[in-house]
């Protein structure tokens, strides 16, 4: 008797069911923010290395120009200290490449070569051939940042929640 009562009875049922949908939403609310932050990093990055390109646009300093993109992409990311220095974390000068670019034309506006170095040294000593008489130089800042999310997911390479995260930023010097 006390047995078929109990399962006619239907008090408490909504209260069962939100405990098994709450864990659900709940889920996939931190799911959501987990990849939101993983977004909002990106977005910092590309934010750093476009400042970078806008710092070396306005001066070096007395440094190279190398030197200054990768320190200023360093101090965007990170922030500075009350003394107006960069941090030292979470990325360094190591997560910064500074890529040169030339690109010769011929005069018809096709492309005739397309030479990218890291040595500015290098690219300094580059010209183009004669039969393509347009050159073009470019200077580019990449950033790469390894995030660490929440939780694990399946389709993450590595330990599962490491996602490297990658943003660039360029200018045509000539």
């Amino acid at each position: 008797m006390i047995i078929k009562q109990l399962l006619h009875d239907e008090e408490g049922a909504a209260l069962i069911e939100l405990g098994l949908v709450a864990v659900l939403l709940t889920t996939m609310a931190a799911g959501v923010i987990d990849l939101s932050s993983a977004y909002s990093r990106k977005l910092g990055l590309e934010q750093a290395a476009q400042r970078a390109i806008e710092k070396i646009m306005q001066t070096t300093g007395g440094d190279t120009v190398e030197s200054t993109l990768k320190n200023e992409a360093v101090c965007q990311v990170n922030g500075t200290n009350a003394d107006g220095t960069c941090k030292s974390s979470p990325i360094t000068t190591s997560n910064v490449t500074v890529t040169y670019r030339l690109i010769c034309r011929t005069n018809a506006g096709a492309e005739s070569s397309n030479t990218t170095k890291t040595d500015p040294t290098e690219f300094d000593a580059l010209t183009c051939p004669s039969a393509s008489p347009v050159e073009n130089r470019f200077i580019e800042v990449a950033i790469s940042d390894t995030f660490t999310g929440i939780f694990v997911h399946k389709f993450l390479s590595g330990d599962g929640r490491s996602i490297q995260i990658n943003a660039a930023a360029g200018m045509r010097t000539q």
